[in-house]
């Protein structure tokens, strides 16, 4: 079991956990009923500072996509970076694998934690959740980033994502099985995607898509939003920001400015140049001025 461990994505695995650390943060986990229980990387006392969540999309877990807005935002905010259901060390018996559950889940999470108001910034299927959460509880959800999250998908957009990567299931594209299935990934999700030795792609494949396959091929195939034709979201309460990368092939372009229109007059759409899917990661700084902008001046800033 040890000599599994010299590799260089455990290395990376350490790195982001001190960084997190270094942060303020700490590993923890909490069981929110008898069937479930949420990792999460928080503060190990709540202060007097806003409550920042920051729910990562399907792939690696939670540090692995959040690790430059941890230590931006760990300094005015009390940071909570849960890992979701089948990601990291978060379980359920539930049968449940609707990202509705995944929503109440970690509104039950923040409740047990006592913590009442909390902003949301999700992207990709993070994004679904965050939508959901912020739908369920405008009582509680103060302000919604939505990131490269096309909650206003369509079944058809699923059909032209698999055919640009010329796979016939959704599922062999977001959990790939070979190497030459994980560049095809990250073609369409990086702008420029660096170049990786067929060791190192098969290391990312052991650590970090092996884990609960099973259960995350159920979570794509019970995803409710992007089912059917019709699109059928309601405009949030909250203001709401859409970041965007300019190049995404996940969720194309288009659909951030569809869904600008769809979520009305309280939403605006900020897109990043020079990045795809993952601009929290390929374009750090900016995203970070972006979303730390909108939640100190909201839209005064537009």
């Amino acid at each position: 079991m040890g000599a599994s461990c010299f590799s260089i994505v455990c290395l990376l695995s350490n790195f982001l956990r001190r960084s997190a650390t270094a942060a303020g943060l700490s590993s923890q986990t909490v069981e929110i009923d008898g069937d479930t229980t949420i990792h999460f990387w928080g503060p190990t006392a709540a202060t007097s500072k806003p409550n920042l969540v920051l729910i990562h999309g399907f792939g690696p877990p939670s540090l692995w996509q959040w690790r430059q807005q941890i230590s931006f935002f760990a300094g005015e905010f009390d940071v909570y970076v849960p890992d979701l259901l089948f990601f990291g060390d978060s379980f359920t018996n539930s049968t449940d694998r609707s990202e509705v559950f995944q929503a109440t889940c970690l509104a039950k999470l923040l409740e047990n934690l006592q913590i009442h108001r909390y902003s949301v910034v999700g992207t990709s299927y993070g994004g679904f959740v965050a939508y959901l959460m912020a739908a369920a509880s405008p009582e509680k959800v103060e302000k919604v980033v939505i990131a490269s999250s096309a909650v206003n998908m369509r079944r058809s957009d699923n059909d032209r994502l698999m055919k640009k990567a010329k796979v016939d299931k959704i599922e062999d594209l977001m959990l790939p099985t070979t190497a030459s299935g994980l560049r095809t990934l990250l073609d369409l999700v990086l702008f420029r995607r660096p170049y990786m030795p067929e060791f190192l792609l098969n290391d990312f494949l052991d650590k970090l898509y092996s884990e609960n396959r099973k259960e995350k091929l159920e979570l794509l195939k019970e995803l409710r939003i992007g089912q059917d034709e019709v699109v059928t979201i309601s405009p949030l309460s909250q203001e709401t920001l859409i970041v965007w990368g300019e190049q995404d092939q996940i969720f194309l372009l288009e659909k951030a400015t569809e869904l600008n229109k769809l979520l009305g007059e309280k939403a605006k759409l900020k897109v990043i140049k020079k990045a795809s899917h993952c601009p929290q990661l390929e374009r750090a700084d900016q995203f970070n001025n972006i979303v730390n902008d909108f939640f100190v001046h909201g839209f005064n800033m537009y």
